[in-house]
């Protein structure tokens, strides 16, 4: 199987934990251990929207902004290779060629951002359907997605299952909102759509949550299948 793993900064590494990071890397080693070929698309999370609002106090352009968010997910994606050591590619890969020479070669690829205008949500869906991956997985602080932000409804409800297109209306509905938190923005949803896509979006505080949903399908989190094909991927096997 091949799975690339969309892991949120603050979920990588709140407080720049080290131990937080040392626990993804052994899962990420895991999986290697059972066949996957794995890439890893790292965010920026905490640390880089502390930089982007002082540089934005600083009337500093919204590209150079980018810039700056893309510079901290790549620290971040360098705090995991060490982390992995052997296992992964050296450096981050700047671009989708080199992620995909990674895994040709047998290394875990890991990468940040990659263009400004474009969130680590984004380059992780382009990631899937460029290296033509079995499934994607965002692993974020949020259980899932929900018919409504969770942050300012009390009774959202969380989806089991959905297709990409419902996953896009979702997000429209609640991008709508003023503040409003998703799991997964607007652009990698049409990626996912357009690629037809299978995707797990789960709370990923948990290493081995990811495990489990690569290896097994087993996640409490949202399944989001193509139109046409809602079945397990043949890839996963039983406990």
């Amino acid at each position: 199987m091949r799975v690339v793993v969309s892991l949120g900064g603050s979920v990588l590494a709140p407080g720049l934990d080290h131990e937080r990071v040392a626990a993804h890397a052994a899962a990420i080693e895991r999986l290697v251990d059972a066949g996957a070929s794995v890439a890893v698309v790292v965010g920026g999370g905490e640390v880089a929207r502390e930089y982007i609002d002082a540089a934005r106090a600083l009337d500093v352009n919204e590209i150079a902004l980018d810039d700056m968010g893309i510079s901290v997910t790549r620290l971040n994606a360098r705090l995991l290779i060490g982390a992995l050591d052997d296992l992964a590619a050296p450096a981050p890969s700047e671009t989708y060629d080199e992620a995909k020479a990674a895994l040709r070669r047998g290394d875990v690829a890991v990468m940040g951002g990659v263009t400004p205008g474009q969130t680590t949500d984004a380059v992780s869906a382009a990631l899937a359907e460029y290296a033509e991956a079995d499934l994607l997985v965002y692993a974020t602080s949020v259980p899932g997605v929900f018919d409504a932000d969770p942050n300012e409804a009390d009774g959202a409800t969380r989806f089991d299952r959905m297709t990409a297109r419902e996953l896009v209306d979702v997000i429209v509905g609640t991008e709508m909102t003023a503040g409003a938190s998703t799991p997964v923005d607007l652009l990698a949803a049409k990626l996912i759509e357009r690629s037809r896509m299978r995707a797990i979006v789960l709370d990923g505080t948990d290493p081995e949550a990811v495990v489990d949903a690569v290896l097994y399908g087993e996640h409490e989190g949202t399944d989001v299948v193509p139109e046409s094909s809602d079945g397990d991927l043949e890839q996963w096997a039983e406990r």
